[in-house]
């Protein structure tokens, strides 16, 4: 059966009824003009409509542009019902609003579960608005959504910036965080001071206070994620209270950001470099089916980061599951020739499995992975790696004397749990599943992964 979260501010912090609250949000998008930019993380305030609904829309607006493509929204928000250490997950299957039921996006969940500070507590979802109040935005500006929410407790920036990391995601995921900015100053005090905590937000410094923003311990995570990203944030309105429905002499303050990936932050390929990539794989095990000789690249086709040196796995499977998989480690050669070689590879010359046949090829699915630089790090013991990985985003390469062996991050789909994960790598290194040695060398590396 079900577990549905009810609204618990329907009525109070918007109207609880569904005509009126469409038309009361779909109003306050429409008063803002703004640019077909969809942006990779927002924050919002979450107060009374009436009070930040403008501020919030300053930034939902935006999120318009991605209704198409958003398909998962990872929603952060501060605790101001229960006390409590950690991130909460729910234990619901839905969040519900006057706009109907969304679907908790359960697979996500999953991922982060077995991270640091994260915990199961229902109680702490169950009053709280923060997350609740910006839901009504989401479905006005997107078509169908999952949504991970999230309520924060007390919590280091690095925890919440690990779990934030993890979701990121691709085009497909929007971060969204929940946080007003001052409480209860007067007017000209909470305008000095939020234009202080303005300052600190759009130079990414993760050490707002929780007298700066009530959302600041998520908050602070996003800053650092944005800060190891080189990503910048914007400003797209701080006001207060006093300039919506609210005496002045005691306000609250509210701001909107948003965070915009360029087309190189979000790969190292366009979409267009993409589908040329899966078309020369699918030539190069073509040729050697029909017996065509050796495949040759006319490389006078390809430019851009196609001839860059860049190293990249090959993965076919059939019907999901795995049908050869080779690739290189060190970039070494063209992305173009790296990527045809280890096509025919994995096709032809992966040890686990028979050549493929013509028929298979007909069933194959084609998964092309593009190596960062791996970098090693520097891990004392077994607990030390398995703390500091992030499930999801780490490629991991095991190296000791003659053993070597890697986990592409794909693999976390099978192996969420970072001990099981280094146990089976070390086991596909041909050493024992437990146990640590001096000798170890750990790198590690991230993909991008199209199909």
């Amino acid at each position: 059966m079900s577990l549905t979260r009810q609204t618990a501010v329907a009525g109070q912090f918007y109207p609880a009824e569904s005509l009126d609250l469409e038309h009361t949000v779909d109003q306050l998008l429409a008063s803002v003009t703004t640019d077909k930019t969809c942006p990779k993380a927002i924050v919002a305030p979450h107060a009374g409509y009436i009070y930040s609904g403008s501020t919030a829309a300053q930034a939902y607006a935006r999120v318009v542009n991605g209704r198409n493509r958003i398909s998962r929204v990872v929603v952060l928000g501060p605790a101001h019902r229960v006390g409590f250490r950690g991130m909460a997950l729910s234990d619901a299957d839905f969040y519900t609003t006057p706009l109907g039921d969304i679907c908790i996006d359960q697979d996500s969940t999953e991922l982060i579960r077995l991270l640091p500070s994260v915990v199961s507590l229902a109680k702490a979802h169950a009053e709280e608005h923060s997350l609740e109040v910006q839901l009504p935005f989401l479905q006005r500006c997107l078509d169908h959504f999952s949504l991970v929410p999230i309520v924060v407790g007390q919590c280091p920036a690095d925890d919440v910036a690990r779990v934030i990391e993890t979701l990121w995601g691709g085009p497909e995921t929007l971060i969204v965080i929940s946080s007003d900015l001052s409480h209860f100053l007067s007017y000209a005090d909470a305008r000095q001071q939020d234009a202080d905590t303005s300052g600190q937000i759009l130079s990414c410094s993760a050490t707002l206070s929780g007298d700066q923003a009530c959302g600041a311990n998520p908050l602070n995570g996003l800053l650092q994620v944005l800060k190891r990203k080189n990503l910048s944030i914007s400003e797209l309105q701080v006001i207060n209270s006093g300039d919506t429905a609210g005496d002045r002499s005691r306000v609250v303050g509210y701001g909107a950001y948003a965070v915009n990936e360029s087309s190189q932050a979000r790969g190292i390929l366009s979409s267009v470099e993409r589908q040329q990539l899966v078309h020369l794989v699918r030539n190069a095990i073509l040729a050697q089916l029909d017996q065509r000789g050796n495949f040759e690249i006319k490389l006078n086709q390809y430019q851009g980061r196609l001839r860059q040196k860049l190293a990249s796995f090959v993965t076919l499977k059939i019907n999901g599951g795995l049908r050869g998989c080779i690739g290189s480690l060190v970039a070494s050669r063209d992305l173009v020739v790296d990527v045809a070689h280890n096509a025919i590879a994995a096709a032809f010359q992966d040890r686990r499995f028979k050549p493929l046949t013509l028929e298979e090829f007909t069933q194959v699915d084609v998964h092309i992975s593009v190596l960062s630089p791996p970098q090693e790090i520097d891990i004392r013991t077994r607990e030390e790696l398995v703390a500091k990985l992030r499930p999801g985003i780490d490629g991991v390469i095991l190296e000791q004397g003659d053993h070597r062996s890697t986990y592409l991050p794909s693999v976390w789909e099978q192996l969420p749990d970072a001990g099981q994960f280094i146990g089976e790598l070390r086991v596909k290194a041909g050493l024992p599943r437990d146990g640590w040695s001096e000798q170890m060398k750990v790198s590690l590396y991230t993909t991008e992964e199209f199909n």
